[in-house]
């Protein structure tokens, strides 16, 4: 072939052998996941098999394996049995490796009887990130999304899907003996095979009938009264669209708005947000090793309890309030001022709300605010409440809610901040796992696969912004 680059011979030897170090160059990642894992101590992080035992056959090193694992996440091969084949034909592994391949079981079951240890790499990461000074604004957005599981729709079961199920066996049980009746008039062969078929069709059905109704005693004494049959600790969770529910995980991240990394990340079969704000904050903080903590959270997180929890913690939440829309054009709540020198509301027509001296509702930490004169005669009366009075109910913190709602107004741009910083990170790691997200079983091995894909996104993400030789020297410092 002329005019063409050319390749060499397959059958040519070479004279002078090339080094396979050759073949990796010094800006290559895995360079920097090779110095990584040796600079860890693995025996003191918990993984298995850091000392060999004195008989048997060698085993391989747990370093080598965690090494294994980071390149596969790293680059989306999640998957034991192609981190097998990848490792006798890639030449990046062969280089990380030595040039070891082990088999997939070995590989799987690394990744099973380390997840704590795994994890606690994952930390390790993010305490190298603090040490470079990566975390200086001590600000962090902090949001959840649902990943799937292992676990299809069809195999959980709720109090209302069970039901609903079982009324669609009763119509097709019905629906079949119409048929089997008129079956039963025919005459012929023909007639014959498909009463038979029917008759099937329906004991099948009936069979089904037992399960569920066995299976409905046990969803009312199960935990959240749901039972979930492939992975038992994933939950069915609503999204956003109408009919997109799924049945998996919802995963928790706290991200630096500095330089998108995560610092802090947990997996829950919890389906919402509201009791996830000062655990997620205190873990970033705890990361960010910062005494002050802004976190920026969306409405979903909008909780008066956590919201004080995080009071004296060193957590700033920034949350915004979650107004409800006006009922028939009346007042909101933001048309009357409430004024804390003298503890009292003033409404739209200029009256003074006073705090009851009795809580009406019986609420121990809830106050009424109201004017009992006033409303009888206010011309505003109509565009204010329907009742005999306007009252205001006022938690007994509310001033823990106050200062929170004045650091947002300090900061207009905290949740476009937050969203920049946050879904970005949801987006790349639901594109590395792909569709069926998470491939392990039970929340203890989801946790350990979410561990290893934070540990690559941020590996990643500090090759980005350092580059592979600083990091290095940063690793070996």
């Amino acid at each position: 072939m002329k005019r063409f680059v050319e390749g060499e011979d397959r059958r040519q030897g070479i004279l002078l052998p090339e080094f396979l170090d050759d073949w990796v160059s010094e800006e290559n990642p895995v360079r920097a996941i090779d110095v990584f894992v040796d600079e860890l101590d693995l025996d003191a992080l918990g993984f298995e098999g850091v000392e060999p035992a004195a008989t048997g056959r060698p085993g391989y090193h747990p370093g080598l394996l965690l090494k294994l694992y980071i390149y596969g996440y790293l680059n989306q091969v999640a998957s034991s049995r192609r981190l097998e084949r990848e490792a006798q034909r890639n030449v990046e592994l062969m280089w990380l490796t030595g040039r070891l391949a082990p088999d997939f079981k070995t590989i799987a079951d690394f990744r099973k009887d380390n997840g704590v240890a795994i994890r606690a790499a994952c930390r390790r990461f993010v305490e190298l990130c603090r040490k470079v000074g990566l975390f200086a604004h001590a600000v962090a957005a902090i949001d959840g999304s649902r990943f799937k599981a292992v676990n299809t729709r069809d195999k959980n079961f709720t109090r209302a899907s069970i039901l609903r199920r079982m009324e669609q066996v009763e119509a097709s049980i019905a629906r079949y003996l119409a048929a089997l009746e008129t079956a039963d008039r025919q005459e012929g062969e023909l007639a014959e095979a498909k009463a038979g078929r029917l008759k099937e069709k329906i004991a099948s059905l009936r069979e089904q009938m037992r399960d569920f109704q066995a299976l409905e005693v046990e969803i009312h004494a199960a935990p959240g009264q749901q039972i979930s049959l492939t992975d038992p600790d994933c939950r069915a969770m609503a999204t956003n669209g109408k009919g997109t529910g799924l049945v998996g995980y919802n995963v928790q991240v706290a991200v630096d708005v500095t330089h998108h990394l995560v610092v802090a990340h947990e997996v829950t079969n919890v389906g919402h947000d509201r009791t996830q704000l000062e655990p997620m904050a205190l873990k970033a903080r705890e990361a960010m090793g910062c005494e002050e903590l802004t976190a920026l959270a969306d409405r979903g997180y909008y909780n008066g309890e956590q919201v004080l929890a995080c009071e004296g913690t060193g957590v700033l939440p920034c949350i915004p309030k979650i107004e409800w829309p006006s009922e028939r054009g009346l007042f909101t709540r933001r048309d009357f001022v409430y004024d804390a020198r003298h503890d009292h509301y003033t409404c739209p027509a200029g009256q003074k709300l006073t705090r009851g001296l009795v809580r009406s509702d019986r609420k121990a930490d809830v106050d009424h605010y109201r004017h009992l004169t006033a409303c009888f005669s206010c011309v505003l009366k109509p565009r204010c409440t329907p009742d005999k009075l306007k009252r205001l109910k006022r938690w007994e913190h509310e001033a823990v809610l106050d200062r929170m709602q004045e650091r947002l107004d300090r900061m207009p741009k905290a949740m476009r901040i937050r969203r920049a910083t946050v879904e970005h990170v949801f987006g790349t790691l639901k594109a590395w796992m792909g569709a069926t997200h998470f491939k392990m079983r039970s929340l203890e091995k989801a946790q350990t696969e979410m561990s290893l894909h934070v540990l690559a996104y941020n590996l990643k993400r500090m090759i980005s912004i350092l580059g592979v030789a600083p990091l290095i020297q940063v690793m070996r410092a």
